[in-house]
């Protein structure tokens, strides 16, 4: 914000300045945060399930039951190799794999079809009378 004295006149003016982002580029940044959100927990069970924790420890069952949904489609796709309480969940990495596209292919459609690739510049000038010249 810059305040500019107008001279003599008694009068000044305030000049608001602020910078607004694209609507596409919040967009994206919100798909890239929910999907990101997504995948870091898909990989947590991932990692879980490859050391073999134990399900019934609160944290393990949290991690377990979130993504259950998330994992549902990709349950069938490979079949889960396990050794010694340990287990190799293939359709973990295919479910990373296909949310990472899915969320890149949101976010490119949302850029194609957006108008505007930079931030805009608004300002705003409000002029307010100085009482004590007006006397």
């Amino acid at each position: 914000m810059a305040t500019v004295d107008a001279g003599s006149s008694g009068s000044r003016r305030v000049v608001h300045t602020e910078t607004r982002s694209p609507i596409e580029v919040i967009l994206a940044r919100v798909v890239y945060y929910v999907f990101g959100v997504i995948e870091v927990l898909i990989a947590a069970r991932f990692v879980l399930r490859l050391l073999g924790a134990n399900r019934d420890a609160g944290f393990v069952a949290f991690i377990y039951s979130f993504t259950a949904i998330f994992m549902v489609p990709f349950e069938a796709v490979f079949k889960t190799q396990t050794a010694a309480g340990a287990a190799f969940e293939g359709s973990a990495l295919l479910a990373l794999a296909v949310y990472a596209l899915i969320a890149w292919g949101i976010v490119t459609l949302v850029r194609a079809v957006s108008p505007r690739r930079s931030s805009e510049t608004v300002e705003r000038v409000e002029k307010s009378e100085d009482t004590t010249s007006q006397q």
